[in-house]
């Protein structure tokens, strides 16, 4: 090679990666070459930096196996406590008393400190019940215009006006309910609000897939209060 070329590392690697008897003639040089390992100011062998890699891989994978199995046993608590909550709506004969008891079980079951629901458009028989009366058309409006559960801090919503204690929602949750399976699509019947103390607990930006889970289920329930 010309001195207009000099060998860049480049071509040694490929020379290395093309030439795999190479240590095999020169094997003295894997037990020569000196590296500085990265767990201080000390040199070490090829093969000591090779085996210090593969711990550190090995150790990533771990964790990345802890975070499964802990994400799987989350996963399986969500499940469990859905189902719970979903076979106590199944259990209520009363249309009267389903409200009530889905808000009870909701903030039970998932230990939410605060959890409130209206719904209108109802059947007469439900007209006067404290569930179907204090909405303004403003806050229907609102609850049609969500096209996925709000989560955030609470922004004087007339929705947190529902719950037994407002001034101490930092954080909410606010769930429109929907008959039929369009997500996002059509006017709103009802809505859930469920509220923290914590401001955490409903941040903004938190995913929505198993609240959506949630108003699917209270919607399916609650659709037997309207007019048939």
């Amino acid at each position: 090679m010309s001195d207009m070329n000099p060998i860049t590392e480049e071509d040694i690697a490929n020379y290395l990666a093309n030439t795999p008897d190479f240590f095999e003639r020169h094997a003295e040089l894997l037990a020569s070459v000196q590296l500085a390992s990265p767990h201080g100011n000390r040199a070490v062998s090829l093969q000591e930096r090779q085996a210090e890699m593969l711990r550190e891989k090995i150790k990533a994978l771990e964790h990345r196996i802890m975070d499964m199995v802990r994400h799987g046993n989350e996963n399986q608590m969500i499940a469990e406590r859905l189902y719970r909550w979903a076979r106590a709506l199944f259990l209520v004969q009363s249309g009267r008393a389903l409200p009530a008891t889905l808000v009870a079980e909701l903030q039970r079951t998932f230990m939410v400190p605060q959890v409130a629901l209206k719904v209108w458009d109802v059947d007469n028989r439900y007209g006067n019940e404290p569930f179907a009366l204090g909405v303004s058309e403003d806050a229907k409006s609102f609850a049609t215009s969500l096209t996925q559960p709000y989560t955030g801090v609470n922004s004087g919503f007339e929705a947190v006006s529902w719950l037994e204690d407002p001034d101490t929602a930092m954080s909410v949750a606010l769930i429109p309910l929907r008959s039929g399976t369009a997500n996002g699509s059509g006017d709103a019947f009802g809505m859930l609000v469920l509220a923290s103390p914590d401001p955490q607990r409903f941040a903004a930006g938190l995913g929505t897939d198993f609240l959506e889970r949630i108003a699917e289920l209270a919607s399916a329930a609650l659709i037997r209060l309207r007019p048939r």
